[in-house]
């Protein structure tokens, strides 16, 4: 502030100053009426005093503009941010990589230790995987041979433009040992449904057979022999009905994809249904939002996975009095296509919602099961989906029931 008053005060006496000079020089040119010369140059100097003059007084008048405040956030505040930044990135634990113009350029440690010796064995093979990875959003897996042998990785890749050049990131996460574990995991789940189911038949079959043999030759004992017979075929029978079962598990053709208009397929399972859950007191509703959403899947696979959803759902609420299914397909904020199935019904025991998936578990203790009590409704579903891209998850509502949700 004390610069901006004395600036004014020396404009001012610049005024006056030029004013006072003026002044004096029309003095003198009224002096030297008799010379010309010396009026010509007093003039020419009172010219000069006017211009200085004027210009101080044009500089009171307008102030000149103030200087603009500085940034905020100081340049070296920015720098360490970016150094922070860059530092995180090099240790996240994931091979992340830039794909542009097809070249493949590693970001971090971890991606380029995974091109390093000691990573993938086949370094050019890998660089030439990821530069032809999807330039859409999207997943897959990629197996990659390493010195441990061949693992899973999972590739996730992101478009964007950067500067007006098109760029991929491309991030590769390890899954071996996860994979490996759960795989394990199922197989001893499986193992052991299919122990407990065989020894339930071949268990009395081989009692019978016994006691079969011990009854030959006495008539007396005719009508037992005859009732332990009838019981080994029924045993075998239920034996070959399991194998089916798993037959039917397991050997699922291969879909045939193809769009499917969700409103028509909707309207024709509520003709299917809608009629029994109303004959029981109930309701059944359909929705489709918006009405033009569409999906590429085998129309009949898809078909008999929400049928099988449906019959768990009719299952799991016999004993209401006002049973309820709510069918609908949304658009997800992640822009997903999802598929809910819900009902009113007691829902999944806790701790119980991965296991309901798992071949033959407990259906007949569970009202999740599905199949008319075989267990296989939602393991079939879950290969249905599975083989059309799409996921199915149980979801349990916060007032109740069960909801399982399809997303493709």
């Amino acid at each position: 502030m004390s610069s901006e008053l004395r600036r004014g005060q020396w404009l001012r006496a610049r005024v006056v100053l030029a004013a006072a000079l003026l002044a004096l020089g029309s003095a003198g040119l009224l002096a030297a009426a008799g010379s010309p010369r010396v009026q010509l140059l007093l003039g020419l100097a009172m010219a000069g005093l006017a211009g200085w003059g004027w210009r101080a007084l044009a500089r009171l008048q307008w102030p000149a503009p103030a200087l603009q405040a500085e940034p905020a956030q100081p340049q070296q505040d920015l720098q360490q941010r970016l150094l922070l930044l860059e530092g995180e990135l090099e240790h996240v634990p994931v091979a992340l990589f830039r794909c542009s113009a097809g070249q493949v350029r590693a970001l971090n440690a971890r991606a380029r230790r995974l091109l390093a010796p000691g990573g993938a064995q086949e370094r050019a093979e890998l660089l030439r995987e990821l530069a032809e990875a999807q330039g859409e959003a999207g997943r897959a897996l990629l197996h990659i041979a390493t010195e441990r042998g061949l693992e899973r990785w999972l590739l996730a890749a992101s478009a964007m433009t950067l500067q007006g050049e098109p760029v991929r990131l491309l991030a590769l996460l390890p899954l071996e040992s996860e994979l490996e574990a759960e795989t394990l995991k199922a197989w001893r789940q499986l193992v052991h449904v299919l122990t407990h189911e065989i020894m339930n038949s071949l268990t009395p079959i081989a009692s019978l057979a016994r006691s079969a043999q011990e009854l030959q030759g006495d008539a007396e004992r005719a009508q037992d022999l005859a009732l332990a017979l009838d019981t080994v075929a029924r045993r075998a029978e239920a034996l070959a009905r399991f194998v089916a079962d798993y037959r039917r598990v397991s050997d699922w053709p291969e879909p045939r994809p193809e769009p499917v208009e969700l409103q028509a397929l909707f309207a024709r399972l509520e003709q299917l249904v809608a009629a029994g859950w109303r004959a029981r007191g109930g309701q059944a509703r359909f929705q489709v939002q918006p009405d033009s959403l569409s999906l590429m899947a085998d129309p009949g696979q898809l078909e008999q996975a929400l049928i099988n959803l449906m019959k768990n759902a009719a299952e799991a609420t016999a004993e209401l009095v006002q049973p309820s299914l709510e069918v609908q397909a949304r658009l997800t904020r992640g822009g997903r296509l999802a598929i809910s199935v819900r009902d009113n019904g007691p829902g999944v025991p806790q701790g119980l919602e991965q296991q309901i998936f798992m071949p033959f578990f407990s259906a007949r203790s569970s009202p999740a099961g599905g199949g008319a009590g075989s267990g296989i409704g939602l393991a079939v579903v879950r290969n249905l989906v599975h083989g059309m891209g799409g996921t199915v998850r149980y979801v349990k509502p916060p007032t109740g029931g069960a909801c399982f949700v399809l997303s493709f």
